[in-house]
């Protein structure tokens, strides 16, 4: 704490507060709701970008406070589900086919189900070194920007990626904002928080475009939710009907590795997973 009372956000432990009190709230297994809506356009050379989707986003999310001596001793888990809806840009209606503009085939659309996605807040980097703040305070705001570069092995190409290629390159671009004297009122359970997404990524496997040249990106905005009701009616409807594990979040201990939408599509592959009809 400051000397008035406030969070402290100079010293690591303030700035796993900090982010504890931006994602979810200061009560262990508190659920909170992140909605977000935007769209998709495909990139390719030589042609104007064409609006593909419109998009809707849930992460149900909690954190609760842990303790591990070799992570610095006490630290923050935070775990979640997360859908992304993937919508008609003319009716806003939910897809469950889609007919590609290049190829003329009529593809079976696979929402984004991702359970779980998991992660913590520590006192340590992963280097060893403290934690930073990584937000800027302008007036009464606050604002801060994460890029997380992707770039690994795809769960759906082969053993030589290396040599003949089939990476999984993408970024993911966060921008996080709300107001200061909320973030760092201590005398209040969380921070209104709202955030901006944008991704860049090559095509989605359930588009069956192959090594076809282009890309995608999304333009998404929304915010943290405290009650349910206030998630958008078409959302809360398909998580009532075909999704109704993620009304909540994961238990904080979920030990089970982050899912992620190419190795859900892999396991929808292999029949471990029987996606929703609709």
């Amino acid at each position: 704490r400051t000397a008035d009372g406030s969070l402290d956000v100079s010293q690591p432990r303030g700035v796993v507060v900090a982010n504890r009190r931006i994602w979810c709230t200061m009560t262990d297994n508190e659920p909170v709701y992140w909605f977000w809506r935007g769209d998709v356009f495909s990139r390719r050379a030589g042609e104007p970008d064409r609006l593909l989707f419109k998009v809707e986003g849930l992460n149900t999310r909690t954190c609760a406070d842990q303790y591990d001596a070799a992570k610095g001793g006490w630290f923050v888990r935070s775990t979640s589900r997360e859908i992304l809806l993937y919508l008609d840009p003319q009716t806003g209606q939910v897809l469950s086919k889609w007919t590609n503009p290049w190829t003329n085939e009529s593809v079976d659309v696979l929402h984004v189900a991702n359970d779980p996605v998991n992660g913590e807040f520590t006192t340590r980097r992963r280097d060893g070194s403290p934690t930073r703040w990584g937000g800027t305070t302008i007036g009464s705001s606050w604002f801060q920007t994460t890029t997380i570069p992707l770039f690994y092995n795809n769960p759906l190409a082969g053993a030589y990626q290396d040599e003949v290629g089939g990476k999984y390159h993408a970024t993911e671009m966060f921008n996080f904002m709300g107001d200061s004297a909320d973030l760092l009122n201590l005398s209040t359970n969380s921070a209104e928080s709202k955030v901006g997404w944008t991704r860049i990524s090559s095509w989605l496997p359930w588009m069956r475009m192959g090594d076809r040249e282009g890309m995608l990106y999304f333009h998404t905005a929304g915010r943290k939710l405290m009650n349910w009701e206030d998630v958008s009616a078409l959302m809360r409807d398909e998580v009532a009907k075909h999704y109704p594990d993620y009304r909540t979040p994961p238990p904080i201990n979920d030990p089970r590795p982050n899912e992620t939408s190419w190795t859900y599509y892999l396991k929808v592959k292999k029949g471990e997973i029987v996606p929703p009809k609709r």
